[in-house]
């Protein structure tokens, strides 16, 4: 088993953008930011010894995976 690999915004972003998912720099920042609950759109955290935001690289491959797996399975053919 490999061991996580934790990742920045910019290194998010660019992750996302290899799998054909374009954001801008105000788009992942609002992903990561938390909304007036508390709750952020991904599951960055702060990292304890930096402070910047930090997300599991294959978390966020898996949300998108997820997502569309749901998508698909919910479409009518």
């Amino acid at each position: 088993m490999k061991p996580p690999t934790y990742i920045g915004l910019p290194e998010a972003r660019q992750v996302l953008a290899e799998m054909g998912i374009e954001l801008n720099d105000r788009q992942m920042k609002r992903a990561a930011e938390k909304d007036a609950t508390g709750q952020r759109k991904l599951p960055f955290f702060v990292d304890p010894i930096d402070g910047k935001l930090k997300i599991e690289k294959g978390s966020l491959v898996r949300i998108y995976r997820e997502a569309q797996i749901n998508a698909e399975n919910s479409a009518k053919y």
